[in-house]
């Protein structure tokens, strides 16, 4: 029979400790949680002002824009008003910050440092998500479809600068539709829209507004999108089944699907750490954010599920900062929050 000494048994101990921590050791770390007092109902999305440490939350249900301090890890203030906020975009140089807000079709134009209202631009109904370039001061919005009772769906251009509403029918997709996500390229001349109606991926020039390429989707109402434009790759989150598919976004090509979590309403690709971050939850009593290792352009592996709350199922990726935020509703006896998380080595 083998004997032991007390300095075998201790490395021993030691050895098994270390490879249990090494397999509990998650991809994401949560490193702050601020409380959101009064807010009900279903979150959307969120945006970051950086260099101010502020984020603008969505409060869907709630009919607010929720702002808190990131540096501090405390909310400030509501900004009610909304019939259904959805999108959110700050843009800091121009001091503004702009609100779709889906339900009376309005994308609302706060001062980005007061956050007093400045100006108003009236769309159809169903103004969702937003997105902006830079070089040209164009703010791009996606709406219509069949919240609007239409049978298509639209990409309306906004002049940041001047607040004006430059045309909606330019960029018209889909049968049926409803832009679920867009996503502009670093050379903003192309714009990609999932359209989770038709089940669908359209590519369109925003010099000319025509339609450039369209693939149907690998499954069924695909939502968020994130965008590794180095290896031209698109990550697609689709809710039914739920996966995460990517796409060689120059072809259309199918490259790699993985399994996802339920509820899925948050894509965001980190090209530091060479993840992607698929956050779930939404209508379930669970969340989590699904994590995926990019070995290389073709190959992804799944690393870890992250828990966060019921009904998180939106997220922002803030790369600057080095955080992940989760906004998460209320639940139970639980007020909503904002989970930060930071990602692990």
């Amino acid at each position: 029979m083998r004997k032991f000494s007390i300095l075998h048994v201790i490395l021993l101990f030691a050895g098994l400790t270390n490879r249990a921590a090494a397999q509990e050791k998650q991809p994401l770390r949560l490193v702050q949680t601020i409380s959101i007092p009064g807010i009900q109902g279903r979150i959307d999305h969120v945006d970051a002002d950086v260099e101010g440490q502020r984020l603008f939350v969505a409060g869907l249900e709630n009919g607010s824009l929720e702002v808190v301090d990131l540096a501090a890890g405390k909310w400030i203030r509501s900004i009610h008003g909304f019939k259904k906020p959805q999108g959110v975009w700050y843009v800091r140089e121009l001091n503004k910050l702009f609100v779709a807000s889906g339900d009376d079709g309005m994308v609302r134009v706060f001062r980005g440092d007061s956050l007093e209202l400045i100006d108003s631009v009236k769309l159809e109904i169903g103004p969702n998500r937003i997105i902006y370039d830079p070089p040209t001061g164009y703010l791009y919005v996606g709406y219509g479809g069949q919240d609007a009772g239409f049978e298509y769906g639209r990409v309306g251009i906004i002049d940041a600068r001047s607040d004006k509403y430059l045309g909606g029918d330019m960029i018209t997709f889909g049968h049926p539709a409803h832009p679920a996500e867009i996503l502009l390229d670093q050379a903003g001349q192309r714009i990609l829209v999932s359209d989770s109606r038709a089940d669908r991926i359209y590519v369109f020039n925003t010099r000319n507004c025509q339609l450039v390429m369209t693939w149907p989707a690998r499954g069924k109402d695909p939502g968020d999108m994130a965008f590794d434009q180095v290896h031209h790759r698109l990550f697609v989150g689709t809710r039914t089944p739920p996966e995460m598919t990517v796409y060689d976004s120059s072809s259309g090509q199918e490259v790699a699907s993985l399994p996802t979590g339920e509820g899925m309403d948050g894509v965001y690709y980190d090209p530091r750490h060479k993840r992607v971050y698929v956050s779930g939850g939404r209508g379930f009593d669970v969340g989590h954010v699904y994590v995926y290792q990019q070995k290389d352009a073709d190959r992804y592996e799944l690393v870890g599920t992250v828990p966060t709350r019921p009904g998180a199922g939106t997220s922002l990726w803030i790369p600057s900062l080095n955080r992940y935020v989760v906004p998460a509703p209320a639940h139970d006896q639980r007020d909503a929050a904002i989970l930060v998380f930071e990602p692990e080595p």
